[in-house]
């Protein structure tokens, strides 16, 4: 446990919570539940894509909202840092896919097992060397490629829906500039949801339904753990942890428990697996929100991640009820709003991406390939991104790493 880093811990806790939520971070970690819920659905489409039994999609979903959650409350109370957890979307698409070919249990089995590596890797402490191998511009440069998705799905529906959309995105920034005291995204959300009203959104269709996790016991299979388990592990420990880490560390905050928070991904990843869900782990886009100056003073912004995730886990049983709910909102309303929260967040992954003079050709690369979506082994762009990113900075920026340069300049002889 040497390798872990200390928190805050939960002594006064409900005190400290009290003392520092404000407008901007209640704001944020609303803002940031929301659009982790609205998640959900890349796992059912994954899920139905696959063939998948409805009704084990369903308890997958419920699964990642409250386990997740329960998680989301505790790592950022503990270190009061905006680290909200959700999970990996990557490793939600293969498990989705792979569990047709070796069967859910044994999938499940390989969870446990990538688990299990992640939590090791923490507590070795190997996320410093992890850090150092992936230089930060090239992180940012993946970071980037993730967030320019939300950003271009933000300015699209001027094309297909532009009134909503304009009202929606002008009064962010009229807003932004003119009322100083009041978040602008909650302006932008008024505004979205006052147009709705006005033009009559049909909600008869929502159904009522109350579903809880089911226990499942895991089984072991060495073609699961090969197809699916070790692809997982190394996403959770080269990607995830990576991406979180870097997305904190761009908004000023200096000291980030790497080790701490691949060592919970692991641990948490392991309970998940008996409860249908494939990981747990640091949620990027979601702490891209949390941790924007959008979320208020930058000591306090850890709030925002514990409403985020006590959102998870009140609405975890009743996603059916939300889903339906979603279903019914146009699709513009959270793409807008997941799109102006991520902005501040976009820009800054961009500017220490590309602003130094060191691994601009591996950022370039990282940013490309993440932004791109490709899948190459059915693992997803955000990996490759950063081992094609880290691969072409090592042939055309090798005097850019800095242990490059201290073996060449390690004396011989």
């Amino acid at each position: 446990m040497k390798h872990i880093e200390k928190g805050v811990g939960f002594k006064n806790l409900p005190r400290d919570f009290i003392r520092d939520m404000s407008v901007d971070n209640v704001t944020a970690g609303l803002v940031a539940g929301i659009f982790g819920l609205s998640a959900g659905v890349i796992h059912i489409s994954a899920g139905t894509a696959a063939g998948l039994d409805p009704s084990f999609i369903m308890l997958w979903v419920i699964a990642y909202f409250v386990i997740n959650g329960v998680f989301g409350l505790l790592v950022p109370s503990y270190y009061r840092l905006p680290l909200p957890m959700a999970n990996s979307i990557p490793g939600a698409l293969l498990f989705a896919a792979v569990i047709p070919q070796v069967g859910l249990a044994p999938a499940l089995g390989a969870t446990l097992i990538a688990g299990a590596i992640s939590l090791v890797a923490g507590l070795g402490g190997v996320m410093a060397t992890v850090m150092r191998l992936i230089p930060m511009p090239i992180v940012m440069g993946m970071v980037a490629g993730i967030l320019l998705s939300f950003g271009t799905k933000m300015v699209t529906p001027l094309e297909s829906a532009m009134l909503p959309a304009a009202i929606m995105i002008l009064t962010f920034f009229v807003s932004s500039r003119l009322l100083r005291r009041v978040p602008p995204l909650i302006v932008s959300m008024a505004a979205g949801i006052a147009y709705m009203v006005a033009t009559g959104v049909d909600l008869s269709g929502l159904e009522f339904s109350v579903t809880f996790p089911q226990f499942v016991m895991p089984e072991f299979t060495l073609a699961a753990f090969l197809a699916y388990g070790l692809p997982l592990a190394l996403i959770l420990v080269g990607m995830e942890t990576p991406a979180g880490v870097g997305l904190v560390k761009g908004m000023g905050y200096r000291e980030v428990p790497a080790n701490g928070i691949t060592a919970v991904n692991g641990f948490a990843t392991m309970i998940s697996a008996f409860f249908n869900l494939h990981s747990t782990c640091i949620a990027a886009p979601m702490t891209g929100i949390c941790s924007s100056p959008e979320a208020g003073h930058a000591d306090r912004r850890w709030v925002a991640a514990v409403i985020g995730g006590a959102i998870f886990v009140l609405c975890g049983p009743f996603y059916g009820y939300f889903f339906s709910l979603m279903e019914a909102m146009p699709g513009y309303f959270i793409a807008i709003i997941a799109g102006l929260a991520l902005m501040r967040v976009l820009t800054s992954a961009l500017s220490m991406a590309f602003a130094g003079h060191k691994h601009v050709m591996g950022a370039l690369f990282a940013f490309l390939i993440a932004a791109s979506g490709l899948q190459i082994l059915e693992i997803g762009a955000s990996f490759w991104a950063l081992v094609l990113g880290v691969l072409v900075s090592l042939i055309f920026e090798t005097k850019d790493f800095e242990l490059v340069r201290h073996v060449a300049n390690e004396p011989t002889g």
